[in-house]
């Protein structure tokens, strides 16, 4: 149960608490429960949504909902997406887009791009139907999965909570896990599946820009391939909402 209240921990802001004596690769031991964390989330949020579009108009619905969905992950993968917007697609050797990666302040690109993320996703959110919510539970689920094959990719830098998580995963669990995300797809239908496939595209656009940029995958990296993965999966189920 440590390592399940380490994921809880780690990617939540439910009153688990966190495991005392941390040991290095903690976060990565965690990464067989990812999944399931992200179902969690994703019910939670989908929850919120049902109760949110009862009472408000969608758009509105959409906002809460989104709120509520930020709340319980602190907005840890927000983060990462604004880092990388600002490191990423700046012209500049590998070495200086690590450097505005790690820098802590907002850059232009960074606001521009979590603003249009975040806009989107509440967008989303207000267009879902009944038949279509299932979107915000695969969304969850599927791209806190991500994380772990892209945990198997090079380091863009040592250190971090990026190079804990890859020293304590076990390359096995990847395809363990992969049961709950396909199965939630296959519940869903056509549709489901489908938005698995296009969050595994983004996925792989994702992870390609940072190899090509800055040579690997960081905790940054892992945070904007959530951000991503989950709003294309969101984006598929809106195209069959009625």
């Amino acid at each position: 149960m440590r390592n399940l209240r380490t994921a809880f921990g780690l990617l939540t802001t439910l009153p688990v608490g966190m495991p005392r004596n941390w040991q290095p690769g903690d976060s990565g031991r965690a990464g067989i429960w990812y999944p399931l964390v992200g179902m969690v989330i994703g019910g939670l949020v989908w929850l919120a949504w049902r109760v949110s579009m009862l009472y408000f108009p969608p758009f509105i619905a959409g906002v809460l909902t989104l709120s509520v969905w930020i709340f319980l992950t602190g907005g840890l993968h927000l983060d990462g997406l604004a880092d990388c917007f600002d490191g990423l697609f700046v012209a500049g050797t590998r070495e200086r887009r690590l450097e505005i990666m790690q820098d802590p302040h907002l850059g232009t690109f960074g606001a521009v791009g979590l603003f249009l993320v975040l806009f989107i996703k509440a967008a989303v959110l207000s267009s879902l139907t009944l038949s279509s919510g299932m979107g915000i539970i695969l969304a969850a689920t599927v791209s806190r999965w991500l994380i772990l094959p892209a945990g198997l990719l090079p380091l863009a830098h040592p250190g971090g909570m990026g190079a804990d998580f890859v020293q304590g995963l076990k390359r096995s669990v990847v395809f363990i896990t992969a049961v709950l995300p396909l199965g939630i797809a296959l519940f869903a239908g056509a549709q489901g599946l489908s938005a698995l496939l296009a969050a595994l595209l983004a996925g792989v656009l994702v992870l390609g820009l940072a190899y090509r940029r800055i040579g690997g995958v960081s905790g940054d990296v892992f945070g904007a391939l959530v951000e991503a993965t989950e709003t294309m999966v969101l984006l598929c189920f809106t195209l069959g909402a009625k």
